[in-house]
């Protein structure tokens, strides 16, 4: 087993392929973290005492103990740690709300516990879960801490368990998933910043004193902060040095906290916070806390970044729908609204045509949708557009060759729609307020199990008997005024959790409901961009913004917390750009990292552009699987230069795609060296694409590259071991 629990000296170790994480119960009730780290026979295990005046110890141990100065493993709210805690419940009975819980007994199991209602990482033979049990006698509530192992992806899950097993009711005012304290050192934190269009632009920093919180307060992961961060030594490079990942598998509003405190130790956390979640427990029940993944590696933000890449392919991710992940054109940036049967069946025979594997056919076919300011919610086809009902429409468009997608935005109503007009109070939106909109939309309530039933209802007949392959679900604004009609005034603070929880009922139905169809996430973009989402959806709609020299940086900062296999990368023809030659190809290079799909009007395109398209599609199956599944590697950073380089390796070092993306001219032409790092040093490689034999020994040193004087230049090499 990779657990060990050392009754004797009251310790407990976890092992994963190559780290050791260790903790002790301090006089057989305090758990304390001792350490996490590169595996080792004999770590270092010492717990340093560590008093400071003001910090209030328990009398009967004298001052060898202290909450505020000892390294907690899950530390709570009002028992004398003076910094950020995980958990805080509130006895309604005598309006306390000191957190103190009590260690009692741990065991260890092969697999995992499931979370009831919440996506979370799927157990293998390798699995296995520490289950922590502590009493607090004052409340009579019992606490679970689960530690699961996922030892191949070197992954450490954490979340815990609530039971309220007294006779009045509590409230959790703070749920964090995760804490790790870290000892003093030099800390820099990596975090994903953003906005619509830019999502996932890269920040590093150094770790000061104090608290630094990033969240999302919008009811979604969102494209202005992602749930996904990591600390790493100042000195920590891609390939060396000390760096720790931290996620949380979780869609909607989150907060991670970070904080150095009067010793140097640094506190990291995740989870829901204490902002946009609240939980009342009558007597009986209980509540399980999203799951929260870690990870470490001594070798780099690279590795780090790979070992979350492994986890989520592995354990995230839903299996594959199709043999081939097909590649699509999408409707949207070619026609907007403007759509109807004889127009998508034309669109499905250019997409034949030009080698695509499925039409997607975006916004505009329901209801009264002719523009973003009606139609939401009515799920039925637009009589006028598509006068013979979709199964025959979609039979049609299946008999040109191609897959068939639609869109669709579940959790959306306008107030212009028979749904609103029928049911104004599914929608949320506070007693006596303005509701506000948001591109003409208000939020449906998914934590009303009514709204649940008719779309269930809806859907199933709308696509009665039509072919699907392909759902397309978007979700574009956020939640404000954030009020359920089906929730008591006691549980409002509940709402946007249940939320979740409705929006994920309803995924598990569609995949219930179509198994042979492919789900790709979408909120506005990439505002939904996380583990939880993955669970459900085989990729996610990475970004609305498709520039090319845009999407480097987009696609860099992905790279770190997720697989490129979950990040669908379109080709688009801006004001038609992209029938320069050279733009078209630019483009496709930038889209070879990750999935490749189009948004381009097949149509009016020339006869040379499709050729090129064609092409284009032909050559990415040959990289497909190392662009899903081969490890990742960056080499250069879009974001401190105008460059981007990369590679992809299959598991045997056989095969490697290395790309040079370059953004913005460089009149002075500058060389970079790309190294490949795991290139087999005795094997000969060619490069298929030149016929240029290389050792592996030279690509270890590295390929040297030099910049372009023009703008959106690529260079990609594509090196196959010969011997």
């Amino acid at each position: 087993m990779s657990i060990q629990i050392v009754r004797d000296k009251n310790q407990i170790i976890l092992k994963t392929k190559r780290t050791t994480y260790a903790m002790e119960m301090m006089y057989g009730r305090f758990p304390v973290h001792l350490y996490y780290g590169k595996s080792s026979p004999k770590p270092e295990l010492a717990i340093t005492i560590n008093h400071r005046s003001f910090s209030p110890n328990y009398e009967e141990l004298g001052r060898d103990f202290c909450p505020d100065n000892n390294f907690m493993e899950f530390p709570f709210f009002g028992n004398g740690d003076y910094r950020a805690t995980a958990l805080r419940v509130r006895d309604l009975k005598t309006g306390c709300d000191v957190t103190d819980y009590t260690y009692r007994r741990a065991k260890k199991f092969k697999g995992r516990c499931d979370i009831p209602g919440i996506p979370c990482g799927d157990a293998d033979e390798h699995t296995e879960t520490l289950e922590m049990i502590f009493d607090d006698e004052v409340t009579q509530s019992e606490l679970h801490l689960y530690y699961t192992l996922f030892p191949e992806c070197d992954v450490i899950s954490r979340y815990f368990t609530l039971i309220n097993k007294g006779d009045h009711d509590l409230q959790i005012e703070k749920c964090m998933s995760l804490s790790l304290d870290l000892p003093a050192s030099n800390w820099e934190l990596l975090s994903f910043h953003g906005a619509h269009n830019a999502e996932r632009q890269t920040q590093r920093e150094p770790i000061l004193h104090g608290v630094r919180r990033i969240a999302s307060r919008r009811g979604a992961s969102s494209h202005h902060s992602n749930p996904f961060i990591m600390v790493a030594d100042r000195k920590t490079t891609e390939e060396r040095g000390d760096a720790y990942g931290f996620n949380l598998v979780y869609s909607g509003s989150f907060l991670d906290e970070i904080e150095v405190d009067q010793n140097g130790t640094l506190r990291v956390m995740t989870g829901l916070g204490d902002e946009n979640f609240s939980m009342l427990l009558t007597p009986g029940e209980q509540f399980t806390s999203p799951e929260a993944v870690m990870t470490y590696s001594d070798k780099g933000l690279g590795e780090a970044s790979r070992n979350m890449h492994r986890f989520t392919r592995a354990h995230i991710l839903p299996p594959e729908v199709f043999e081939k992940r097909p590649v699509v054109l999408n409707s949207w940036e070619a026609f907007y609204f403007n759509i109807d049967e004889k127009l998508m069946i034309d669109f499905a025979k250019g997409a034949k045509e030009c080698g695509m594997d499925m039409l997607v056919m975006d916004d505009g076919w329901f209801g009264e949708r002719h523009k973003d300011n009606a139609g939401l919610g009515d799920w039925t086809p637009n009589a006028q557009k598509f006068p013979r009902g979709l199964t025959s429409f979609v039979e049609n468009v299946r008999a040109q060759g191609v897959k068939f997608g639609i869109w669709i935005e579940p959790e959306m109503v306008n107030p212009n729609s028979d749904l609103y007009r029928a049911h104004p109070e599914w929608a949320i939106q506070a007693p006596s307020r303005e509701p506000l909109q948001s591109r003409h939309q208000l939020v449906l309530d998914m934590a009303n199990p009514a709204v649940l039933d008719y779309l269930k209802t809806t859907y199933a007949k709308t696509f009665a008997g039509v072919h699907i392959d392909y759902f397309k679900w978007d979700m574009n604004r956020h939640m404000s005024n954030v009020y359920s009609n089906a929730l008591p005034p006691e549980r409002q603070k509940e709402a946007s959790f249940r939320y979740m929880l409705g929006v994920y009922e309803l995924f598990r139905w569609f995949r219930a409901q179509f198994p042979n169809a492919m789900i790709e996430n979408c909120s506005g973009g990439g505002g939904r961009y996380d583990l939880a989402m993955m669970k459900y959806s085989t990729q996610i709609w990475a970004s609305d913004n498709t520039h090319a020299d845009h999407r480097t940086r987009i696609q860099y900062g992905s790279t770190f917390g997720y697989p490129t296999s979950v990040m669908s990368c379109h080709v688009a023809n801006h004001k038609n750009s992209c029938e320069i030659p050279r733009r078209l190809e630019y483009s496709y290079r930038v889209a070879l990292g990750g999935p490749l799909g189009y948004e381009f009007n097949v149509l009016a395109a020339s006869e040379e552009t499709k050729a090129a398209m064609k092409k284009q599609i032909e050559e990415y199956r040959t990289y497909e699987d190392l662009i899903l599944g081969g490890d990742f590697y960056r080499l250069v950073s879009p974001i401190e230069t105008d460059c981007y380089a990369h590679y992809f390796v299959s598991e045997d070092n056989a095969r490697i795609l290395l790309s040079f993306l370059q953004n913005v001219g460089d009149p002075k032409q500058k060389a970079y060296k790309l190294k490949i790092s795991r290139a087999i040093l005795n094997a000969t490689y060619e490069d298929l694409r030149s016929g240029k034999l290389y050792s592996g020994e030279e690509l270890r040193r590295g390929i040297t590259v030099t910049a372009d004087p023009e703008d959106e230049y690529a260079k990609m090499f594509y090196f196959v071991k010969k011997s």
